[in-house]
């Protein structure tokens, strides 16, 4: 199966729009569980996660399918009307409303991790996690908008702090909980990354487009805590961490637990999680700014390395080296990297 093909098989094909019910949350405190959310976010649409999520080749390659074929994408690919969340809202909100942690997990069902609760009242932080957003479930066209819809009807029903809005999760839920942070920073100000990392820009995790990228780099605190004999996930943090450094991502904090593995965040490191996620790092300007530049040189030289190719008839060297620099710089590249891979299929 082509790359397209499972693209839109996790976006899905329209009938008709489904209706939405009313929901079941607002103004209630204390854990519910079986909540039905109505309201959708142009976040969450289709051409939303298609444009953040995906490399600007794939979405390229996404949208000439669908031009020549009968198939339509839904607007929105998740019915909410079938769909169920856990929901635990403190009794006293903070003075500058609720934070609020959007949490995805490896597992079937929507549940709060046992201790939870009392550190969410200390620190005045709603949680909110979808049921059927596991590592089963496909994450383009369930996991990523679930966790976009849970949020956004949150702050539908609450007062929430737009400072302390966090996307989060555990062991697989974790990684996509970085593909979230990295796509909608202007969403999400932080990420809590519990046993679960990968490396940004490359084909698993590419680079939205610069604007996005750009408010990411400066705005965005994440952190990661894995267990001491975790060793798999430690490692994978440190590869996360390092490719942080590589792309000018600064403000980070990671942290290994004493004596644990593969285990989801107990009380105390939840509440020492959301200390440092409040703790968002000072920019230091002119580091930011000398990174930025070595990317931007780098990739300058590569779009030109790439256009010198075409232009002296290497067309098969061109196209390889356009798809490498689209899989490695994403949305950073275009639309440089889009016009170049028209030309070379006009030479077709």
């Amino acid at each position: 199966m082509t790359l397209t093909r499972r693209l839109l098989l996790w976006l899905g094909a329209i009938i008709v729009p489904m209706p939405a019910i009313g929901d079941t949350v607002a103004g209630i405190t204390g854990l519910q569980s079986d909540v039905v959310f109505s309201d959708y976010s142009p976040l969450s649409s289709s051409a939303e996660l298609v444009h953040r999520l995906l490399s600007p080749l794939n979405a390229v390659e996404v949208g000439e399918w669908l031009s020549h074929s009968a198939m339509r994408v839904r607007d929105q690919p998740i019915d909410l009307a079938q769909e169920r969340f856990t929901v635990y809202v403190p009794s006293r909100p903070p003075t500058q409303g609720y934070g609020l942690l959007v949490f995805v997990p490896p597992w079937k069902n929507a549940m709060l991790p046992r201790g939870w609760a009392a550190i969410l009242d200390h620190h005045g932080v709603i949680f909110v996690s979808a049921a059927n957003s596991g590592n089963e479930a496909n994450i383009l066209d369930r996991r990523d908008p679930l966790a976009l819809l849970a949020a956004y009807n949150i702050m539908q029903r609450f007062r929430v702090d737009p400072e302390r809005i966090y996307i989060g999760g555990f062991s697989g839920g974790s990684r996509v909980a970085l593909r979230l942070a990295l796509a909608y920073p202007d969403l999400f100000r932080g990420a809590f990354l519990n046993a679960g990392s990968d490396p940004i820009g490359d084909a698993q995790t590419p680079l939205p487009p610069p604007e996005l990228f750009l408010r990411f780099q400066e705005m965005t605190r994440i952190v990661y805590i894995s267990g001491q004999n975790d060793a798999v996930n430690v490692d994978k943090d440190s590869a996360s961490t390092q490719s942080m450094l590589e792309w000018c991502v600064f403000d980070w904090y990671a942290e290994r637990t004493p004596w644990t593995g593969h285990e989801v965040a107990s009380p105390t490191v939840l509440g020492r999680a959301l200390d440092m996620l409040d703790k968002h790092a000072e920019p230091k300007l002119a580091r930011l700014k000398n990174c930025r530049l070595r990317i931007s040189q780098e990739l300058g030289k590569q779009i030109d390395q790439a256009s010198d190719l075409l232009a002296a008839g290497n067309v098969d060297g061109a196209r390889r080296l356009i798809h490498k620099i689209d899989t490695r710089y994403g949305g950073l590249a275009a639309p440089r990297s889009v016009d170049l891979a028209a030309r070379i299929v006009g030479t077709d």
